[in-house]
């Protein structure tokens, strides 16, 4: 007797499993066909705010949270003083860092000391366009305002619009969540290239999408006539691409348009400030030209039990290297890590070099015009500083070049320096006809002395700045929530840092 009971309750518990299987096979099941199927997010328009796409893609939207973690500040300046210099009356001199997580792009923007501490919608001293790359609010400003009314007026106007960070909607169409250009800019420079987008491939598209912000750009003065037939002025985002990628192709163009992004405050050259070619250099290195996309390493895909998606949480391949590097790679993770350590290593020996030689260059020319040189004496010297730096800033400006184009990299810091080094010999020319045989650059090899020769009010560019946060910034805050724009509680739990944090 005990045994049919012992054969029952084995067979219940059987059948019970079976079943338990059966409904968890059937719930994957069901959850792949809802994913295949792309809920619609948005029918009509962009939906910005990242937690409504969270009903519908969860998983990606964990993920992408998860960005949050890399919130460290790293004031580049404090840790490379000679930047200070080589961007004297430019806003890099006043605040630089390395970047953060997505989701911390938006409050990098408005914590930054180089957007200033305006007190309404017409004051400071950034455009609009300084919002361009930082949050999925704009590619909704694009469809709402139009694009030239976006690029019209102060970073102030759109305070209270521009309100959540970096998310979905940069990338994914609200109504189909297929990969979307969504930055006109980006259509504009593949068309100078001769790329036709509709021809463009899902593959491809894993690139572009980040290409939208990680690309060099700048702000093209544009004058435009609105609806009511009011004559305004744009400074409308873009990209340089007309003589194509490498960074003499884009200091040719600039040059044919005679266009400079400031004037050096100490040297007076006429300055170039490469942004984040990233897109641009890595197209040179060997992972693009195998037909890896950015996405591949940097977003690679995973499962949770059947469902496969790709990891939000966008980070350093290295720190992911089962996903990323070692599906392609047979060399052990240790082996090559020390390879990826080794092209940094050189890189930040060259770079070091580079700026130092500029730097220098800068000073100097500030020195032989101080004592009376003249236009004739300077325009050459100050056109090689020009160029000079700017293949400096391309080759380290998107941070990962050592890795994605190495060779690419080091070329262009080794020309740089070059021509720094026989800037500086004609400066030594220079500096002796107007007697100052024996001048030496002052030193400059912490922030403060560099920021000092630089002419950076820092502190109260800091007073300013915690004024502006303490008022202003949290009016927008309140008027963005009134009008269902933001979601306050999409922030809980974010830290607020930045590099002039007590």
């Amino acid at each position: 007797m005990n045994k049919y009971k012992l054969l029952l309750v084995g067979s219940l518990v059987a059948v019970g499993v079976m079943v338990l299987l059966a409904t968890s096979i059937n719930q994957r099941r069901a959850e792949k066909v809802v994913i295949n199927t792309s809920p619609v997010v948005k029918e009509k328009g962009v939906e910005s705010k990242n937690e409504e796409w969270a009903k519908r893609y969860p998983r990606q939207y964990d993920s992408w949270k998860k960005t949050r973690k890399n919130d460290n500040i790293q004031d580049m300046l404090k840790e490379k003083p000679q930047l200070a210099i080589l961007w004297a009356g430019y806003g890099f001199a006043k605040d630089y860092n390395a970047p953060r997580g997505h989701a911390y792009a938006l409050q990098s923007n408005q914590n930054t000391l180089r957007t200033g501490a305006p007190l309404d919608k017409k004051s400071g001293p950034m455009p609009t366009a300084c919002w361009t790359c930082k949050s999925p609010d704009v590619a909704r400003l694009f469809d709402e305002v139009g694009e030239m009314e976006y690029y019209t007026g102060k970073w102030a106007k759109y305070g209270n619009e521009v309100v959540n960070s970096i998310g979905c909607a940069d990338c994914h169409d609200s109504k189909t969540a297929n990969l979307k250009l969504t930055r006109p800019y980006l259509k504009k420079g593949l068309q100078d290239l001769g790329v036709k987008v509709e021809n463009v491939t899902h593959q491809e598209m894993k690139s572009l999408v980040c290409a939208q912000c990680h690309s060099e750009y700048y702000f093209k003065k544009t004058e435009w006539t609105d609806a009511k037939g009011k004559k305004k002025i744009a400074k409308v985002v873009t990209f340089p691409w007309a003589e194509g990628l490498k960074a003499e192709d884009m200091e040719k163009y600039y040059d044919s348009i005679n266009f400079k992004d400031w004037t050096h405050k100490i040297s007076k050259a006429p300055m170039l400030k490469a942004q984040h070619p990233g897109y641009e250099i890595s197209q040179t290195g060997i992972h693009a030209q195998r037909g890896v996309s950015c996405t591949d390493c940097h977003m690679p895909y995973k499962r949770e039990g059947s469902i496969k998606f790709s990891d939000h949480y966008i980070k350093n391949p290295l720190d992911n290297m089962a996903n990323s590097c070692m599906n392609c790679h047979r060399q052990s993770e240790s082996e090559l890590k020390d390879i990826v350590n080794r092209k940094f290593e050189r890189k930040e020996q060259l770079m070091e070099i580079a700026m130092d030689n500029l730097a220098k260059a800068h000073l100097e020319a500030g020195k032989a015009w101080e004592l009376g040189a003249t236009e004739a004496d300077m325009k050459e010297i100050l056109q090689n500083i020009r160029h000079g730096q700017w293949k400096w800033d391309y080759a380290i400006a998107s941070h990962g070049s050592f890795f994605h184009a190495p060779e690419e990299t080091l070329r262009l810091l080794a020309v740089a320096n070059e021509t720094a080094q026989n800037v500086r010999l004609k400066l030594v020319r220079v500096l002796a006809k107007y007697g100052a045989i024996d001048y030496i650059a002052p030193d400059f090899s912490t922030k403060e002395k560099a920021q000092s020769l630089a002419g950076v009010p820092l502190q109260k560019l800091i007073k300013d700045k915690e004024q502006f946060k303490a008022t202003l910034l949290k009016e927008w805050n309140k008027q963005a929530v009134k009008k269902g724009l933001l979601n306050m509680e999409s922030r809980k739990g974010m830290s607020d840092n930045s590099s002039y944090s007590k």
